[in-house]
């Protein structure tokens, strides 16, 4: 369950833009994310929403979010009962009114990226776009092991479940006609929800984009990278059961494989 605060006037007709941001215990720069992102926003003159989805945060940042909601006309606040990053990304996707959808966390932002993918999606050339780390171009500046963790799992989805693009974790932007009603689909939640997204679009034969991101970690990981990653392997035999199992049909060679769409740089 959730509840929307602050829900605006605007129609769906009025808004270019809805940016979804998941917030667990961001108290600390949950106010000046805000700031940076409705001054950006601002000087680029979207009509935009951001939807705020605190879920289960033991400090203070669903009272931050509401009093920043109650300041601010453009601002959306959800709150989920417990901490769940993919049904907090979820329930924004949903709720969204936007022409275009996008996907930051409350430290990791970038408005050139948004800028990028929201002239993509404007001009046809792509349905969803994601920030890689992984493209030509990416400049990852996390740890080695974190860097190698991806690569290992971004691997594994590309093989056995045919991720049309390389990374599928972190920013993306989307079309929102088009893709709510695959987001409706997913059954998977944290940090797979957004995996089955983007695997789910690519099998319905939307466009994929990608652009290279560049990542720089505001501070330390919340949890131990190898806990994180025997958390996302058990997890996969989730998606491969939400999915229909493409990995045992492939080994099997059950069905045709699709054509590979190819990742478009930007």
């Amino acid at each position: 369950m959730s509840d929307a605060e602050n829900d605006s006037q605007k129609t769906d007709q009025d808004i270019d833009l809805t940016v979804v941001l998941p917030a667990y215990n961001e108290e600390e720069i949950l106010g000046s994310t805000i700031t940076n992102l409705i001054t950006g926003l601002d000087e680029k003159k979207y009509q935009y929403e951001i939807i705020i989805v605190e879920n289960g945060s033991r400090d203070a940042t669903l009272r931050l979010a509401r009093m920043l909601g109650a300041q601010l006309s453009q601002l959306r606040v959800f709150t989920l009962p417990v901490g769940n990053y993919g049904a907090a990304l979820k329930t924004g996707f949903l709720a969204a009114r936007g022409k275009v959808v996008v996907s930051f966390d409350v430290d990791y932002y970038d408005l050139s990226f948004l800028e990028d993918a929201f002239t993509a999606i404007g001009d046809g050339e792509a349905d969803v776009v994601v920030a890689s780390k992984r493209a030509p171009g990416a400049d990852d500046q996390r740890e080695a092991l974190r860097k190698l963790v991806t690569a290992v799992f971004t691997t594994i989805l590309r093989s056995l479940f045919d991720m049309k693009v390389t990374d599928a974790h972190g920013m993306k932007a989307f079309r929102r006609e088009t893709v709510q009603p695959i987001c409706e689909q997913c059954v998977t939640t944290e940090s797979l929800f957004d995996v089955e997204l983007v695997i789910r679009a690519g099998n319905a034969g939307l466009l994929l984009t990608e652009i290279p991101a560049t990542v720089i970690e505001q501070r330390p990981a919340r949890s131990h990278i190898l806990k994180r990653a025997i958390t996302a392997i058990l997890g996969l035999f989730t998606l491969q059961r939400a999915l229909g199992f493409p990995a045992v049909k492939k080994v099997l060679g059950i069905g045709q494989k699709k054509t590979q769409i190819p990742s478009k740089t930007v």
